[in-house]
């Protein structure tokens, strides 16, 4: 049964969300001489209204721990960053090939695709800038940490490696559901990850306290991305701000087409009581990470 969200909760989330939206603008560039049109494009595809969901469990977390505000807030920005990053290039007509994302143009429409690779690549190199800078943390050895990760969760081994897996049909060899898995959990699930790593690593947590975060956002990531094909298939895109029914003309697999609707609606299930069960040795101090799972759960856009 799916709870009803706390109007705190999403009060919480709505602050977090205007927060991260102003570092944001503060952090990059304004758009100035002959380069003007990639910093558009970069503010336009970082800037526009989405649920931040990522830099809000890094900051949840870090509160958690005790971690200091304005670290959280610029590494949860260098996230940010990362993410937009991926957005623009997964909109990209050589992959996805999306038109709309949050109810506007994506940046390749908007402008043009040169411009949007473009983009993508400079809100990645700024997601390191900011990440590396001593305005970030004081300590290099934690920035070097926090660098190494973003570093692992982006790459061949994270959130790339996931779209690869994506962008090419599975071999009869393969079991379906469990490249379905791995590439969800690499693709979307890798950064959500490290979401909740950095607020654990910038508030202090022990060992046994970070692999208790990273259970809790391994399965909150991949309750998210099926939630998200459950949406592809029954979501209103006015409301969701981009094209759904895309993945079976594609031929693309994913968790509805495999499971059935009530089949992925139970995995949902089963991987939030999951992702709770994680959280329980915090107690109360856990309270808005465990309503971040029913936000996850009542998604609708």
């Amino acid at each position: 049964m799916i709870r009803p969200l706390d109007p705190h909760f999403e009060q919480r989330l709505n602050e977090v969300a205007d927060r991260i939206t102003v570092a944001l603008d503060q952090l990059i560039p304004a758009a100035s001489g002959p380069e003007a049109q990639l910093m558009r494009a970069m503010r336009h595809g970082a800037l526009s209204k989405g649920k931040r969901l990522r830099p809000f469990i890094t900051i949840e977390v870090g509160r958690m721990f005790g971690a200091q505000e304005k670290a959280l807030l610029r590494a949860a920005a260098a996230l940010e960053c990362m993410h937009a990053y991926s957005l623009i290039h997964d909109d990209l007509p050589c992959m996805d090939d999306d038109d709309y994302r949050r109810g506007q143009p994506t940046v390749h429409k908007q402008f043009d695709e040169a411009t949007a690779v473009l983009a993508g690549d400079a809100l990645q190199a700024l997601a390191f800038e900011i990440m590396a800078s001593p305005e970030t943390h004081r300590d290099a050895l934690m920035r070097c940490k926090l660098i190494e990760r973003m570093a692992v969760a982006a790459g061949a081994r994270g959130m790339v490696g996931g779209q690869m897996i994506d962008m090419y049909p599975m071999s009869d060899a393969e079991e379906p559901l469990q490249v379905l898995t791995r590439m969800q959990r690499l693709k979307t699930g890798a950064l959500i990850t490290f979401a909740g790593e950095i607020g654990a690593l910038l508030g202090g947590a022990l060992e046994n306290e970070r692999q208790a975060i990273a259970g809790y956002t391994n399965d909150l990531g991949l309750a998210f991305q099926i939630v998200d094909d459950l949406l592809d298939v029954e979501g209103d895109p006015s409301i969701l701000g981009k094209a759904v029914s895309k993945d079976s003309p594609a031929g693309k697999a994913n968790f509805v087409s495999l499971l059935g609707v009530e089949g992925a609606q139970d995995r949902v299930r089963y991987l939030a009581a999951q992702a709770k069960q994680h959280l329980a040795s915090f107690g109360s101090r856990a309270a808005t990470l465990l309503h971040t799972v029913d936000f996850v759960l009542n998604r609708r856009h």
